[in-house]
């Protein structure tokens, strides 16, 4: 059997407000509670949101997509009027990237997790890409 990620715990100051909006956003079905955690399924792999007290360490999730899926996605991170970015470091505001010649968005949950959305995994396009992840180009230099 192969390895495989089965669940991640996820910490937030309302865990239902943060699942329902990552199952929302993301076009998930609705959260399932189990004990503690209000639970989104995300493919193979549970994101766990439990409650916080307290001051909680931002995590940086990403998610790979289809192009179909990446519109629906941006449609509705567009809508909610959310800010978002095209590089991790919140610089380019209000813009997408085309890294790996795919396409990619980064925005914040209600907890301040700064989510991902991809096309194409990073480094996939390689030094061929028109648009090479920075990664790689950094690499190449």
């Amino acid at each position: 059997m192969a390895i495989q990620l089965n669940h991640h715990i996820v910490s937030a100051r309302d865990k239902m407000e943060s699942a329902n909006f990552l199952s929302e956003i993301l076009g998930l079905p609705a959260p399932v509670m189990a004990g503690p955690f209000a639970a989104v399924q995300v493919g193979e792999t549970a994101l766990d949101f439990r409650d916080r007290d307290g001051e909680i360490t931002t995590q940086h999730y990403a998610f790979l997509v289809s192009d179909a899926e990446f519109e629906e996605i941006f449609g509705r991170i567009r809508e909610r009027g959310l800010t978002y970015w095209a590089d991790p470091g919140r610089k380019k505001v209000g813009e997408t990237n085309a890294w790996d010649d795919g396409r990619g968005v980064y925005f914040d949950d209600p907890n301040g997790h700064l989510l991902e959305i991809i096309t194409r995994p990073y480094g996939s396009g390689g030094t061929e890409a028109k648009n090479p992840h920075p990664f790689v180009a950094a690499a190449k230099s």
